[in-house]
């Protein structure tokens, strides 16, 4: 992908780079999360609702965020090298990027081009699933194994799961191994939120919110969050965030839009903090 040079002089003015990543050929289960970014921007921009966030922060500002649109991926092409190129890029801007996926497996080069900039990077991931897989039927780059990846090259200093309800024997081995923190459901706390240091980078996985919430996933898992539950925990963060993506929508899936919906209300909030944050 080559983003223009307009929009990168705007990234330099924004508070938010805003970045669609349409990359599924790593899911184990379905496909559809490619087609995720424009049903989110369709949500977010819908007449429906408005750019103001829960914390009275006005998004249709100027100055606050640049849409740098989508990713292209070429048939043959290293997809992952890709997304870290063009992630590193926006990095050397002054905006905040936000990525769209896509599945999963598209936070392992987003992480690579993070902590290349932070050298300890703090990461908060919320989810179903650990995704610490080591690999996942032969594939080691599967959308369940990201984290595995990122801990293997010491790329996380620090990695907080939440919302974590499905976790099987290898994966409880591996979260020991790295040194994981997983704040599971069928004991949440919010007692977390305190800890959380800075810098700190949000990869939100949709099914960490219960399938009453966002029936738009590949993988139900019943017993999530709810949304009043994330929305707490963002606006709850002291931690300076530096980074956030949000992954596994699948429009397949979706029911009267109402995932996409979640999805655009989590980055709005997202994007609201991280105003509050820089001003």
């Amino acid at each position: 992908m080559k983003i223009s040079k307009e929009l990168l002089e705007k990234a330099d003015h924004t508070v938010i780079s805003l970045m669609g990543i349409p990359h599924d050929e790593n899911s184990s289960f379905m496909r559809g999360p490619a087609e995720a970014p424009g049903h989110i921007r369709a949500a977010l921009h819908s007449t429906s609702t408005c750019l103001w966030t829960e914390t009275d922060v006005n998004l249709a500002e100027e100055g606050i965020f640049c849409d740098m649109g989508d990713m292209v991926f070429s048939s043959g092409k290293d997809a992952f090298a890709s997304i870290e190129a063009s992630v590193s890029l926006l990095l050397e801007k002054r905006a905040a990027p936000i990525l769209l996926g896509g599945d999963h497996a598209v936070t392992y080069p987003i992480i690579r081009a993070f902590s290349k900039k932070y050298s300890k990077l703090n990461v908060l991931h919320f989810d179903a699933h650990p995704d610490l897989y080591d690999e996942l039927d032969g594939n080691r780059l599967s959308h369940a194994c990201p984290f595995a990846r990122s801990m293997e090259e010491n790329l996380i200093g620090r990695l907080v799961q939440v919302g974590i309800r499905l976790v099987n024997g290898h994966q409880r081995e591996q979260a020991e191994r790295f040194g994981v923190e997983m704040v599971r459901m069928h004991d949440f706390n919010m007692d977390f939120i305190d800890s959380l240091a800075s810098p700190l980078y949000i990869s939100f996985d949709m099914d960490a919110l219960d399938p009453a919430f966002a029936p738009g996933v590949s993988h139900h898992e019943p017993g999530g969050l709810s949304t009043r539950q994330v929305f707490d925990i963002i606006h709850g963060i002291d931690a300076g965030i530096v980074g956030v993506d949000i992954v596994e929508l699948n429009p397949r899936r979706d029911i009267m839009g109402i995932t996409a919906v979640a999805a655009a209300k989590v980055l709005k909030e997202s994007m609201g903090k991280i105003v509050l944050q820089n001003k």
